[in-house]
C-alpha cells in the first residue's frame, strides 16, 4: 500500500470522475433515487446524495436529511456491486434462423464494460473479494473474470454505522484495508466536506497524482483514523462466529427452524441484496416464429422451490428448509466450499426483510439452543 495520503476537495473528486469518464470508464457510484439512496451512473460530484442519509432497522429502511453537507454519510442500501460483475441477466449466446433454415449462433452480450466503482465500503470489498472466490476457482466464470478485470474500486471509509452492520464480527469493516485502487476518508464540514484519500495499486496512484492536491497533513490523517475507530465503537450488532460452522451442521432439527419459519415469507429479499448470493438458472426462450433464439443466465434464490428440484419435486418445498439451507450455508459450509464465510455482515438482509428477521439472533438462539441440548444429554 502507497504510505502517502492526499487531501482532496469537492473540485478534485469532481476531476477525478471526469478522469474516469475521460478513460473510458462507465462511473457507477451513489445517488438518491425513488426514496432510497441506490447505484447506478454518475457523471459528477452534484449526482451523489449529499447531505442525505439512511436509517435502517429490522424491516425498517427510509433516508433523511443530514444536518451537514456529507457526501458518503449513508451505510449499504438495497443494491450491491454484484448486479455489474454478475448481472442479475446475462444473454449467454443468441440463435438466428436464416432463410436457409441454417442456425446462426453468436455470443448473447457485448463486451464487458469497464467500471469505476465510486463509493465501495469495507464489507462490500469483502463481498466483491468472496466472489472473485466462486467465480474465479478451478472453474472460471469468463463473463465474470472479464468484468472484474476491467473495473476500478473507489473506496470509502465508514463514518457511521446503521444498527444493522456487524462488519466488525465478520472482520470485513469498516476500515478498508486492500482489494481498492483509491480509497477516500471523508472529513465532513457543516458545509464543503474534505477527503484524505490513498491508494493500494498503482493505477490509483496515478490518478491521485494528477489531480495536483496537495500531500494530507498528520492532523489530517490522525483525524480520519479517529472517524473510522468511532465509526467500529458504534456497531453494537454482533454475530459470533466461533465454531459456527460446526454448531450449525449439530442444529438441523433445532425448534429455532420451526419457529424462524413461521415469520419467514420465502420472498427471497434476502438473497437479492446479499452481495454474495450467487445461485442463477439457465433460461432458454425464442420468438413465437422460432426463428430466434436465446439462451440466458439469471439470478435465482435458495427460496424458490423451483431452484432445486430432483425428479421433478423439490428437494426443499417448505419454508423451513428453505431458511435452514440459506443460513447453514452462508455461515457453514460456505467455508468449506470457499475458505471463507458467505456474510460479510453488512446487514441488508435484515433492514430489507419484510418482516425483520435477524440473521444475528437466529444464530443466537440457535447457539443456545444447541448448549441446552448439549446439558440435557449430559454433554
Amino acid at each position: 500500500m502507497n504510505q502517502r495520503r492526499w487531501l482532496l476537495d469537492r473540485s478534485h473528486l469532481n476531476s477525478l470522475l471526469a478522469a474516469f469518464e475521460k478513460n473510458g470508464f462507465d462511473v457507477v457510484g451513489p445517488s438518491l433515487r425513488d426514496k432510497a439512496i441506490t447505484y447506478g451512473n454518475v457523471h459528477s460530484v452534484d449526482d451523489l446524495p449529499e447531505g442525505w442519509t439512511d436509517e435502517q432497522k429490522p424491516g425498517e429502511y427510509r433516508v433523511s436529511r443530514r444536518d451537514d453537507n456529507a457526501l458518503f454519510g449513508y451505510v449499504v442500501g438495497p443494491h450491491s456491486w454484484k448486479q455489474y460483475l454478475f448481472p442479475s441477466h446475462l444473454s449467454l449466446w443468441k440463435t438466428t434462423r436464416g432463410a436457409d433454415g441454417k442456425l446462426d449462433i453468436q455470443p448473447g452480450s457485448p463486451d464487458a464494460p469497464k467500471f469505476a466503482f465510486v463509493g465501495v465500503r469495507a464489507c462490500e470489498i469483502a463481498a466483491i473479494q468472496i466472489q472473485d472466490r466462486v467465480f474465479g476457482g478451478k472453474y472460471q466464470d469468463t463473463n465474470y473474470q472479464t468484468r472484474r478485470s476491467r473495473s476500478l474500486i473507489v473506496a470509502v471509509n465508514c463514518g457511521q454505522a446503521a444498527e444493522t452492520c456487524f462488519c466488525v464480527s465478520m472482520k470485513t469493516g469498516p476500515q478498508v484495508n486492500s482489494g481498492f485502487d483509491i480509497a477516500l476518508t471523508e472529513l465532513v464540514n457543516r458545509d464543503v466536506s474534505t477527503f484524505v484519500a490513498e491508494s493500494c495499486s498503482e493505477v490509483g496512484v496515478e490518478y491521485l497524482e494528477a489531480l495536483g492536491a496537495r500531500l494530507a497533513s498528520e492532523e489530517e490523517i490522525s483525524r480520519s483514523a479517529q472517524i473510522v475507530q468511532d465509526t467500529a465503537n458504534a456497531i453494537t450488532r454482533e454475530l459470533d462466529t466461533t465454531d459456527l460452522p460446526e454448531i450449525l451442521e449439530s442444529t438441523l432439527n433445532l425448534k429455532t427452524w420451526d419457529e424462524v419459519a413461521t415469520r419467514c415469507l420465502s420472498c427471497a429479499n434476502c438473497t437479492l441484496v446479499c452481495p454474495t448470493c450467487f445461485y442463477h438458472s439457465v433460461v432458454e426462450t425464442s420468438d413465437l416464429e422460432l426463428q430466434e433464439f436465446e439462451h440466458s443466465r439469471e439470478w435465482d434464490s435458495c427460496f424458490s422451490k423451483d431452484f432445486m428440484q430432483m425428479g421433478g419435486e423439490s428437494v426443499r418445498g417448505d419454508t423451513k428448509s428453505q431458511y435452514r439451507q440459506w443460513t447453514t450455508h452462508k455461515l457453514g459450509t460456505w467455508v468449506e466450499q470457499f475458505g471463507t464465510s458467505g456474510c460479510v455482515g453488512c446487514g441488508p438482509c435484515i433492514s430489507w426483510c419484510p418482516v425483520g428477521i435477524d440473521i444475528t439472533e437466529e444464530v443466537s438462539k440457535l447457539r443456545n439452543e444447541a448448549a441446552g441440548t448439549r446439558r440435557r444429554h449430559g454433554h
